[in-house]
């Protein structure tokens, strides 16, 4: 063999060093009860989740209930999924829930043990999870993605608040980590005896979705001419979106603004309530892919009074695709929106301020437009890679942990009799 000569060895040396730390690749299971092709803002947010994951090396397993029969399990590279049986959600028949399956998943977990896993939703599949990971010794991360116990008072069950509450406050202080979108609902879940909570925001895909979509064509399908304002909502047509305030605010819109149109994008069980009271409005149904960017960027600006989201991924795509955003002042309008500026914010619940907002909004094109465009800005550095690597940061700090007992039941603190 040939002598290295000294300055190769140098040089050698020179390129050892500065070659980047190996990552560490971990065998992820990760837990939901929905997923693409079902629509809902969860679905999409897990389906970024496991394939930034992918991309970062991780081989992981994806159990989730299947959703028609005779589907057939991914086991792409780096991807194995595991179908469970479900049942279709009450008043959402496209949409499944997975039923208890703890023994499954033992057997499975057994045969082919897990690094870590992660659990991104809390009905009977994300407890059985739960359930098995304890029982195996693994550690668990979660995500809090739906307000649960705020949906229960918009279908005359609040009483089940504090049960609820309870349920997942004893689910999430089993795991060594919450994940939740914003500082905001982090403080609240510390409040209610949440522990080991994190915030880690969601991204958006500005290249999806992006003022370039726009389209005239579009447009006149929906009856609007080149000069016509369009107002646009996108999400479940459900009691909890609180589309009531959407409906009186589009009216004091068209009071500014007679060539008004409402566009709502989504589908779900008040849609025929809404077409009874707005029966111009122009109802498009279920929008995916490259169809749901065009009808964003097709419209001119964006109303969403829900006051129910953990964060409300609709509120970034919108602002990706040009659109000024009037909103409540909370989950991601709260991080996003700076009022005035790339859009409006309405202190939570203040119905009246609403209204009167929609009324600015529509009252100064120059200014909504203007505020589009700084919206768009804001929205090119909601970017995916770094929120994947915010999560997988927290993964591997919950894998390197030791596996401690659960955490004490928590008791609100009684106030102190003098």
């Amino acid at each position: 063999m040939a002598a290295t000569h000294p300055a190769d060895a140098a040089h050698l040396d020179l390129v050892v060093d500065e070659l980047p730390a190996a990552r560490r690749s971990l065998r992820l299971a990760v837990v939901t009860e929905t997923y693409p092709p079902e629509v809902n803002g969860v679905a999409m947010t897990v389906a970024r989740l496991v394939q930034g994951l992918r991309e970062r090396g991780h081989d992981l397993q994806l159990v989730r209930p299947r959703q028609q029969a005779g589907e057939l399990a991914d086991a792409g590279a780096g991807l194995h999924e595991v179908l469970m049986r479900g049942l279709p959600i009450p008043r959402y028949p496209q949409l499944k829930m997975g039923l208890p399956a703890k023994r499954a998943l033992v057997e499975r977990w057994t045969r082919r043990r897990p690094d870590l896993v992660h659990i991104a939703t809390e009905g009977p599949l994300g407890w059985s999870a739960l359930q098995a990971a304890v029982l195996l010794k693994l550690p668990v991360t979660s995500d809090f993605r739906t307000n649960f116990h705020a949906y229960s008072r918009h279908y005359g069950i609040a009483w089940l608040h504090k049960p609820i509450m309870a349920y997942l406050r004893k689910f999430h202080n089993r795991t060594a980590c919450t994940m939740v979108p914003t500082a905001a609902l982090q403080r609240e879940l510390v409040g209610m005896g949440f522990v080991n909570v994190a915030v880690v925001a969601r991204g958006v895909d500005t290249q999806r979705f992006a003022p370039d979509w726009r389209s005239a064509t579009l447009r006149a399908s929906w009856g609007a001419g080149p000069g016509t304002w369009v107002v646009a909502c996108v999400g479940r047509l459900a009691p909890e979106k609180n589309l009531g305030l959407l409906i009186t605010a589009f009216e004091a819109m068209r009071r500014v603004r007679p060539d008004s149109l409402l566009l709502l994008v989504g589908d779900g069980p008040a849609r025929a309530e809404l077409q009874a009271r707005c029966p111009e409005a122009m109802f498009a149904g279920m929008r995916t892919g490259d169809d749901l960017a065009a009808h964003y960027a097709s419209a001119d600006a964006f109303v969403f009074p829900s006051a129910t989201e953990t964060f409300g991924n609709v509120t970034p795509e919108a602002m990706a695709s040009g659109l000024p955003v009037l909103a409540y002042d909370y989950a991601a309008a709260s991080q996003l929106i700076q009022h005035g500026s790339n859009g409006l914010l309405v202190p939570l619940g203040d119905e009246a301020a609403f209204v009167i907002q929609a009324s600015q909004l529509a009252s100064d094109p120059a200014q909504t437009a203007a505020m589009g465009r700084l919206a768009r800005f804001t929205a090119l550095s909601q970017q995916w890679a770094q929120v994947i690597g915010q999560v997988e940061q927290h993964l591997l700090e919950a894998q390197s942990r030791p596996i401690v007992a659960a955490a004490r039941p928590w008791l609100p603190a009684r106030p102190r009799v003098l």
